[in-house]
C-alpha cells in the first residue's frame, strides 16, 4: 500500500517551490558547467603566458604542450567521477540534504583556489591548478546525483520529466557564462592595457585574467550555497529509507500547499520494511542490473562524442570561420570563447529547452533514441565527406556540426542524467545515478583524449599524427549508432510512473524483455506494454 505522503507528492499540483528548486538545484549544474568548459580559453592564456621558451612563427600561438592539455582535462573529469560515486553513495546512506551542501562548498573553495594555483612559476602553476581542478571535479561530480535525485523526489508525476530536465538545463546557461566571462575578462584587460604585440609572450599582467576567470565559477556555488542548507531533506528519503513518516508529512505541508490531512495515515503504521536485499547482491543485479547496464552504457557512450566534440569545438570548425592574423593573447582567448558562445546559443540551450517542453510528452526512451539517431546522421554526414567540407568551406559544415550539440541535448546528454534518478530503490537511488555517471565521465575521457591526440593528419603542435580527422568524426557518428542500438535493447521507459513503482516488492522484477514483449510482475499480471 502507497504512503499517503508519498502519493500526495506524486499527485500535488505544480507550485512556486518546484521552481525555486529548480534554481536552487540548477545553480550546482550551471556551476559545473561553468568549471569545466571555461578551460579551453583559459589554456590558451596560459599558453602565450608560461609557454613562450620556444619561438613559433608570428601567426601560430604558443601552446600549451599535448601531454599537458591532456592531463589538465583527465584530471577534472577523473575527479568527477569519483565525485559521483562517493558523494552518490553518502547521499544513500547519510540522506541527500546532509552531503548537498558539501559537494558545492568544495566546488566553492576549489574555484577559488584553481584561481590562485599557489605561485607563478609554469611547473608549481601547472601541478597545482592541476590539483585543485580534481578537487574541484570531486564537487562538480557530487553535484549530479544529488541534483538529480532531489528533484526527482521533490517532484509530481506529471511534470517530474520536464523538472529534471529543467535542471540539467541550466549547464547550458553555465557554458554559456563561462563564455560571456572570458569575453568580458579579456576585453577589458585588452582595453586596459598597452596592447601587447600579436604573436609573442603575453604581458605578465595578463597572468591575472584567467585567474579572475576561474575564480568567477565560485560566486553561483557561493549564492546558492544557503538556500541549499535551508531545503529539507525529501519526503521520499524521510519515509522510505529513515521510516520517518511523520516528518515526511510535516515537511512536505511546510514547503509544499498540501495539506496535512491529506498525508496522515489512518492509525499506526508499521515501519517501512526494507527489502533484504543489498547493493550488487545477487538480487539486485536480478532486480536492476539491466538497468543499471542500460543507463551506465548510455550515458558512457554519449559523453565519448559530447565532451570530444564539446572540449574541443574550435578545433574542429576553427577552419571554416575568418581568421584574424597577428592576434595578442587576449584577442586568441576571446576568440575560442566567442565561438563557443555562439554554438550555445544557437543549438546547445536549444536542445535542453526542446526536452524540458518534450521530455514528458513522448517519453525518454524515444527522446534518447531520436538523439542518438540525428547524433550519428549529422557526424556520419560532416565526416565521410570531409574532405569535401576542407576544400569548400560553406555555412552548411556548420549547421550540421552545431545539429550534433542540439540533439545531444534534444536526447541522450539530457535523458542519461533523468533517468538514473527515475529507475532505482530510495535507499540505492543517488548510488546508483552515481555510478552511471561515474561510467559517462570515462567515456569522457576516453572521448576527449583520444579525439585531441587522433584527430591530426600530421605531426603538428606537439601532437603525433593520428587518423585524422574523417575517421574521428565517422568513430564518433558508429558511436551514436550504438548508443541508438543500446537505448532500443535495454532502456525502459519511466513516464508517468511513480519512482515507488520500483521499489515494491512485488513490482516488475527487473528481469524484462527485450523491446517488444510485455513486461509482468510476478503474478504474471502485463505492467506495460512498452519497455
Amino acid at each position: 500500500m502507497a504512503l499517503k505522503v508519498l502519493t500526495a507528492l506524486d499527485s500535488a499540483r505544480t507550485q512556486l517551490y518546484h521552481f525555486k528548486a529548480i534554481i536552487i538545484a540548477g545553480m550546482g549544474l550551471f556551476s559545473d558547467a561553468y568549471d569545466l568548459f571555461c578551460i579551453p580559453p583559459i589554456m590558451t592564456l596560459i599558453g602565450r603566458i608560461y609557454y613562450s621558451d620556444e619561438p613559433k612563427s608570428v601567426d601560430k600561438i604558443y601552446q600549451v604542450p599535448a601531454e599537458v592539455t591532456s592531463i589538465m582535462i583527465a584530471v577534472a573529469l577523473l575527479g568527477t567521477a569519483i565525485g559521483q560515486v562517493v558523494f552518490g553513495h553518502l547521499g544513500d546512506q547519510v540522506g541527500r540534504r546532509k552531503v548537498y551542501g558539501l559537494s558545492l562548498m568544495l566546488m566553492f573553495l576549489s574555484s577559488i583556489a584553481c584561481g590562485f594555483s599557489i605561485c607563478t612559476s609554469r611547473t608549481c602553476v601547472m601541478l597545482s591548478l592541476g590539483f585543485f581542478r580534481f578537487v574541484l571535479g570531486l564537487g562538480i561530480g557530487g553535484d549530479y546525483p544529488l541534483s538529480a535525485t532531489i528533484m526527482s523526489e521533490f517532484s509530481n508525476k506529471k511534470t517530474r520529466g520536464a523538472f529534471i530536465a529543467a535542471v540539467f538545463s541550466m549547464q547550458g546557461f553555465g557554458i554559456l557564462m563561462s563564455s560571456m566571462v572570458t569575453m568580458v575578462v579579456c576585453a577589458v584587460f585588452d582595453r586596459a592595457s598597452s596592447k601587447p604585440p600579436p604573436g609573442k609572450r603575453a604581458p605578465e599582467v595578463a597572468d591575472l585574467a584567467w585567474r579572475i576567470i576561474l575564480m568567477i565559477g565560485a560566486v553561483p556555488a557561493g549564492l546558492t550555497y544557503y538556500w541549499r542548507m535551508k531545503m529539507p531533506e525529501t519526503a521520499r528519503y524521510t519515509a522510505l529509507v529513515e521510516n520517518n513518516v511523520v516528518q515526511a508529512a510535516l515537511d512536505m505541508e511546510r514547503i509544499l500547499d498540501v495539506p496535512i490531512s491529506e498525508m496522515t495515515e489512518e492509525g499506526l503504521l508499521p515501519p517501512h520494511p526494507q527489502e533484504s536485499y543489498t547493493l550488487f547482491s545477487k538480487e539486485f543485479f536480478r532486480r536492476h542490473g539491466r538497468d543499471l547496464f542500460a543507463c551506465s552504457i548510455a550515458w558512457f557512450l554519449v559523453d565519448v562524442v559530447f565532451y570530444s566534440s564539446n572540449l574541443f569545438q574550435s578545433k574542429i570548425y576553427d577552419d571554416y570561420l575568418p581568421h584574424q592574423k597577428n592576434v595578442n593573447v587576449y584577442q586568441e582567448a576571446l576568440k575560442v570563447a566567442r565561438f563557443q558562445a555562439i554554438m550555445a546559443i544557437c543549438s546547445t540551450i536549444p536542445g535542453y529547452f526542446a526536452t524540458v517542453y518534450f521530455i514528458d510528452r513522448i517519453g525518454r526512451v524515444k527522446i534518447q533514441m531520436l538523439g542518438f539517431f540525428f547524433m550519428a546522421l549529422s557526424l556520419f554526414a560532416i565526416g565521410v565527406p570531409y574532405s569535401y567540407w576542407s576544400k569548400n568551406k560553406n555555412g552548411g559544415f556548420l549547421v550540421l556540426y552545431g545539429l550534433t550539440f542540439f540533439f545531444s541535448n534534444f536526447g541522450p546528454n539530457t535523458t542519461t542524467f533523468i533517468v538514473p534518478a527515475e529507475l532505482f530503490p530510495a535507499r540505492f537511488r543517488t548510488t546508483c545515478h552515481g555510478i552511471a555517471g561515474a561510467a559517462g565521465k570515462a567515456g569522457a575521457i576516453i572521448g576527449s583524449i583520444g579525439f585531441l591526440w587522433a584527430s591530426h593528419n600530421k605531426e603538428e603542435d606537439g601532437y603525433s599524427k593520428g587518423i585524422g580527422m574523417t575517421a574521428s568524426l565517422v568513430i564518433l557518428g558508429g558511436v551514436s549508432t550504438l548508443g541508438l542500438v543500446t537505448t532500443y535493447l535495454f532502456s525502459r521507459e519511466t513516464m508517468g510512473r511513480s519512482l515507488e513503482d520500483n521499489e515494491n516488492e512485488d513490482d516488475i522484477t527487473g528481469v524484462c524483455f527485450l523491446r517488444g514483449f510485455k513486461c509482468c510482475d510476478n503474478n504474471g499480471i502485463i505492467m506495460a506494454d512498452d519497455y
